[in-house]
């Protein structure tokens, strides 16, 4: 199978694919965009500007297309992730998000699988005080309307998990037909 990861930033979408990994061992894990889009050279405003949730889209499609017909691969990210982003970024009004539909679709068809991790009534992941609490629920929120209503007919399925790291695992891995964890 072909799994993404989505979520807001800081709800636990990194560790969750680091506990995966160790159940689904057969599989390979694409880092998310930023990171390797930072190891490439690419320099991100702070905070990150329009250009730059776009260029995270750009290369999450990409990864997506690279890969191709790879089974067993957790993708940390997926278009959806920055979707989400550019809809609620301050200067949403200069996002077309028609004008990228049509490849999001191609490459969001690839995948079988996409875990969301919401943010939670009680929160996770420490938030450091300089970040936006305000951006991070509308990004969940955005996230949420885009997976569920499916306002742009994706026709993805989706898993929302709850819960500490190891029941987040254990419902992955029941809707997997993987059943108990290994320790």
């Amino acid at each position: 199978m072909r799994i993404a990861v989505t979520g807001t930033h800081r709800v636990g979408k990194s560790t969750l694919i680091e506990e995966l990994e160790e159940q689904l061992a057969e599989y390979r894990v694409i880092d998310e965009p930023y990171h390797l889009l930072e190891e490439e050279g690419y320099e991100f405003a702070s905070p990150p500007c329009l250009e730059d949730f776009l260029e995270q889209l750009r290369r999450s499609m990409e990864l997506l297309e690279e890969e191709g017909s790879a089974r067993n691969v957790l993708f940390d990210r997926c278009p959806l992730d920055f979707l989400g982003y550019l809809l609620t970024h301050e200067d949403s009004d200069s996002f077309d998000v028609e004008e990228w539909l049509a490849r999001v679709r191609s490459t969001l068809q690839t995948l079988d699988l996409v875990v969301f991790v919401p943010i939670e009534e009680r929160d996770r992941i420490r938030i450091p005080a300089h970040e936006d609490p305000r951006l991070r629920a509308e990004v969940d929120e955005k996230l949420a309307g885009i997976l569920f209503d499916d306002p742009f007919e994706l026709g993805m399925e989706v898993l929302s998990v709850h819960g500490s790291t190891s029941a987040r695992v254990a419902q992955i891995l029941e809707h997997l037909g993987r059943g108990e964890c290994r320790r």
